[in-house]
């Protein structure tokens, strides 16, 4: 039987994190002729209310009052597949679609991908819990998020996140050039001080080295002002990127790295896994079993730029085994397709057992 599935997220033209992943399960699911009905967490404001955007708690009243009707719509499915994170955005997206689909005798499906998950569970108390029990099964992205949950009392299922690695063009990096790129959020969690320091350390040794920053967010101002200073002309921010125009930019560049201190199972790094790029991150999260150091990338400590612009050097000088490493970590990506991950969805979908 196919079940007729809702799908609650974040809009799928915000880049990183849900958007991305709602957007690749959307299309994966339609094209192999699944019924959807996508229910948006955070719709548009209207034009003339735009401005509120600005306005943090008249934001999040017109927000409600803009989704919470949307969930109406559920009647209409079988199964609801609720996308969720952590904190304040879990109660205000995921529960109510949660409550609503269990008041209508729907089938809930959590799916929980933020990486502050073990915070979450443990400091929140009866803000999180009572919630998690309305869900008739819990799926995470990795293994790391399946050992948290398990540490609080839940189980859950571990289904990859989905990469359509057709969109990338795979090629070798021969010769290796010293031009980088970072394609997270710019955001406390992401440190990306870290990788501009990381790089003026590399600039030492490669003084035409390049580093792409594609991303936005809050730290963006202070982040402009540390590369103007440490790397002054070297240091490009493109700004935000739509997923359309990811395999472009990951074309171009030869080296992806990643700094992040709070992660879970980012789809960046499987994307660059994908274009055949060497990649050099901290171990993070599920970062450490995605970049099995040495063999699929290179694995350095937090806040280490010294670390970090050490081990880029060493691709350099061993093109080979950098050469190695994204061979491997092309095979590796196979893993979160959807001809590897859709029958494991079909499986939850329907209730079955693993």
């Amino acid at each position: 039987m196919l079940h007729r599935i809702a799908i609650v997220a974040s809009r799928i033209d915000i880049p990183g994190g849900q958007g991305v992943q709602a957007a690749a399960l959307l299309r994966c699911l339609r094209e192999s002729g699944r019924d959807v009905i996508f229910v948006v967490i955070n719709p548009r404001f209207p034009r003339g209310l735009s401005f509120l955007h600005a306005v943090p708690y008249a934001r999040t009243i017109l927000n409600q009052v803009l989704y919470l009707p949307g969930l109406v719509r559920l009647r209409h499915a079988d199964v609801v597949h609720v996308f969720a994170a952590s904190y304040w955005s879990y109660l205000l997206g995921p529960v109510p679609a949660m409550l609503v689909a269990r008041t209508l005798g729907k089938r809930v499906v959590l799916h929980y991908h933020s990486g502050e998950a073990d915070h979450h569970l443990t400091g929140w108390g009866p803000l999180v819990h009572p919630w998690l029990r309305l869900a008739h099964k819990i799926v995470v992205p990795s293994d790391y998020l399946r050992q948290v949950f398990a540490r609080h009392g839940y189980q859950t299922r571990v289904i990859p996140n989905v990469v359509d690695t057709s969109s990338f063009r795979y090629r070798e990096r021969v010769p290796l050039r010293p031009w980088l790129v970072s394609t997270r959020n710019l955001e406390p969690y992401y440190a990306l001080d870290n990788t501009i320091a990381a790089f003026a350390i590399l600039r030492e040794r490669y003084p035409g080295a390049r580093l792409t920053i594609a991303g936005y967010g809050g730290e963006e101002a202070r982040l402009r002002r540390l590369a103007a200073v440490l790397s002054p002309d070297a240091v490009q921010f493109v700004g935000r990127v739509e997923p359309a125009a990811m395999p472009a930019l990951l074309d171009e560049v030869d080296i992806f790295v990643n700094s992040s201190v709070v992660d879970n199972q980012p789809v960046s790094v499987l994307e660059a896994f994908a274009a055949g790029l060497p990649v050099v991150s901290t171990g993070t999260g599920d970062l450490a079993n995605m970049l099995r150091d040495g063999e699929t990338g290179l694995i350095v400590p937090s806040r280490d730029p010294a670390a970090m612009a050490k081990a880029i050097i060493s691709l350099f000088e061993d093109p080979d085994r950098a050469a190695m490493m994204a061979r491997r970590a092309r095979r590796e990506v196979e893993k979160y397709t959807w001809a590897q991950v859709g029958t494991q969805w079909t499986a939850v979908y329907a209730g079955k057992p693993w």
